[in-house]
């Protein structure tokens, strides 16, 4: 049975649609006459989302269980079932795992990588007892490869990249689908009001590569894709009914990612660093 039941409005449940990709997710998919559960940890910054016909917007908070539980119970009790699932609320962390706290890392893999599971786990039922469903979990290219002082991000987009893929394996059977996004750079307020940093103050050991890196990540920003686009490639994963796992979006991903490809590892990473400007400290 396909996951997508053609024959009924479809619902989607789409996590931190407060601003930026979530946001623009929830437009694109009631736009396309979805009914849409526009979740976020605070329902205040749903904006014009709560006046579209058809969305209901409900708090959730990833990294509380009883919140999660709540808001499907509740997407359940108004539309009937859930047949797509977009996993995008995260943050990202910047700086060097050295003089990250644990607070923040928990928090991180919290967030990134123990709400989707919170998310998944809680819906999968409802998918089951349906007959199929299709879960995006949006990761990002940097689930795919690496850059600098983003090493405790990496691991929790990594993490997302692998447990999407192996749910496929066990989902197969109930005809549920799981898939990722992996966006690289998005214009959005991810790297203001989405990005903490691992260090309290510049009197680290890390000081200097992390202002070069800093300067390198601000030059780099011109090229980014938009909220809109990215949320384009959502939808297609979550609506092409295909097998299809992997969605990259952006061409700065594209271009890293076919970057990685040509070279080996040595050089690859040497050309990260001198692109970052520190290519005094590559390992030899």
């Amino acid at each position: 049975m396909n996951a997508i039941d053609n024959t009924t409005p479809k619902t989607v449940l789409i996590t931190g649609c407060s601003s930026g990709i979530g946001r623009a997710a929830a437009h694109r998919f009631a736009q396309a006459g979805w009914r849409v559960a526009a979740t976020m940890r605070n329902t205040g910054d749903a904006g014009d989302l709560a006046e579209l016909p058809n969305v209901l917007v409900h708090a959730l908070d990833v990294t509380d269980q009883a919140s999660v539980k709540a808001a499907i119970d509740a997407t359940l009790a108004r539309f009937g079932r859930i047949d797509a699932v977009i996993n995008n609320a995260g943050f990202g962390l910047f700086g060097p795992f050295e003089t990250a706290s644990d607070a923040v890392i928990e928090r991180q893999f919290n967030t990134n990588v123990f709400g989707v599971f919170n998310v998944i786990r809680a819906v999968l039922p409802a998918l089951r007892s349906q007959g199929g469903g299709v879960i995006v979990n949006v990761a990002s290219v940097g689930g795919l490869t690496t850059l600098p002082f983003n090493s405790l991000y990496h691991a929790t987009k990594y993490a997302v990249v692998g447990f999407t893929e192996g749910l496929n394996h066990e989902l197969a059977q109930f005809g549920i689908r799981a898939k990722f996004v992996a966006p690289g750079g998005v214009s959005t307020d991810f790297a203001g009001r989405s990005l903490s940093v691992t260090f309290a103050d510049q009197n680290h050991p890390y000081a200097a590569s992390v202002a070069k890196a800093m300067e390198a990540w601000g030059s780099r920003r011109g090229g980014y894709a938009t909220p809109a686009q990215t949320a384009e490639a959502i939808f297609t994963a979550a609506t092409d009914d295909t097998a299809q796992v992997r969605y990259v979006c952006g061409a700065d991903a594209e271009s890293l990612l076919a970057t990685r490809a040509k070279l080996d590892d040595a050089g690859y990473l040497q050309l990260v660093r001198q692109s970052f400007g520190l290519d005094a400290q590559s390992a030899t």
